[in-house]
């Protein structure tokens, strides 16, 4: 028996009837010779990793922008600390740790850079709009490895496509990275936010604190208990609805003092006027884009293929994308 059925085998015995399984509910668009060693949703995790979409997260806004010192997350960390949440709450309602930890490490590859400020800007200039969600199965469907895209098994997209907003995903698992991806980013937003200057520990509201916890560790484990608690052995995942309640302050409290803070949003302005100025640019001058890029060109029309070109870049390499195309140099 192959170490991949042993395994397949062990999902049989161990995981949840609700669980998706990897013999029977992993599916791809083309047909591939299935690996001796590693399950399907292994394979897809795999891939997304090795991914260069991954490797772009790394330089890419979480909520500030530039920020001085190396302690503030970046959306390569959102994306790792989203994975642990959810891995953990799979494991605890026996549903498939490798298919919630695929769906979680892809599920932002689509984000542009400047946080949601270039989001806002792409889709405010794009013709078709831009949704992140969307883009991040784009990426992995039509843009990855020379077009061809990476032959993700279709949960692993739906679980990715349905992360924010919009209809629930068809798996479990899929609905674990949707609450996760909240957990991550509501809690370590506030440790940025502390360590910013733009929060003080006394800010954060009383029955959050009482109710959640004072630390960031204390709300990420009640928050991952209630959901556990309240979807043991049930087909769907829900959160124990006072905890919920409270949960809905923090992120209120979050949008009030934080993501439209003046001070935390002060340069916001200037990527998203940034990233417009890059878009009408190219459009323009569409033989500027890079060859993988003219080719998407070719296929799906110039301004989709400038917008893929615009939301993979990172922070800096659109930042000297800008520099060298609008800053005079120095003679020298």
């Amino acid at each position: 028996m192959l170490i991949r059925e042993r395994t397949e085998q062990m999902e049989r015995l161990v995981l949840s009837k609700y669980a998706c399984k990897s013999d029977t509910g992993a599916v791809r668009d083309k047909k591939e010779e299935r690996c001796p060693t590693r399950t399907e949703f292994q394979r897809d995790r795999d891939r997304i990793i090795h991914s260069k979409a991954f490797r772009r997260l790394s330089h890419k806004t979480q909520v500030f922008l530039s920020p001085e010192g190396d302690h503030y997350r970046t959306r390569l960390t959102h994306t790792l600390e989203t994975s642990q949440i959810a891995r953990t709450i799979a494991r605890a309602l026996r549903l498939n740790e490798d298919l919630t930890e695929a769906i979680a490490l892809g599920h932002d590859l689509g984000h542009t850079p400047f946080g949601h400020a270039g989001e806002r800007a792409l889709n405010e200039v794009c013709p078709s709009g831009y949704i992140h969600a969307q883009q991040s199965v784009r990426i992995v469907e039509s843009i990855e490895n020379g077009g061809t895209g990476l032959n993700l098994t279709r949960e692993v997209r739906n679980g990715m496509e349905c992360h924010t907003g919009g209809a629930a995903a068809d798996t479990l698992e899929g609905r674990i990275v949707r609450y996760a991806d909240k957990i991550a980013y509501s809690n370590h937003d506030i440790d940025d936010a502390l360590r910013a200057g733009v929060l003080k520990p006394n800010d954060i509201p009383w029955d959050v604190q009482y109710k959640l916890g004072r630390t960031t560790s204390e709300r990420i484990t009640t928050l991952i208990n209630a959901i556990v608690e309240s979807s043991t052995d049930k087909p769907d995942i829900t959160m124990e609805s006072g905890i919920y309640k409270t949960y809905l302050h923090l992120q209120e409290f979050m949008f009030e003092a934080v993501y439209t803070n003046e001070i935390a949003k002060s340069q916001e302005g200037k990527a998203e006027k940034m990233i417009q100025t890059l878009y009408k640019r190219f459009c323009k001058y569409p033989d500027e884009l890079p060859d993988e890029y003219k080719k998407i060109m070719d296929r799906d029309g110039k301004e989709r293929a400038v917008c893929d070109y615009i939301a993979g870049m990172s922070d800096r390499f659109a930042v000297n994308k800008f520099s060298d195309m609008f800053v005079p140099k120095a003679w020298g």
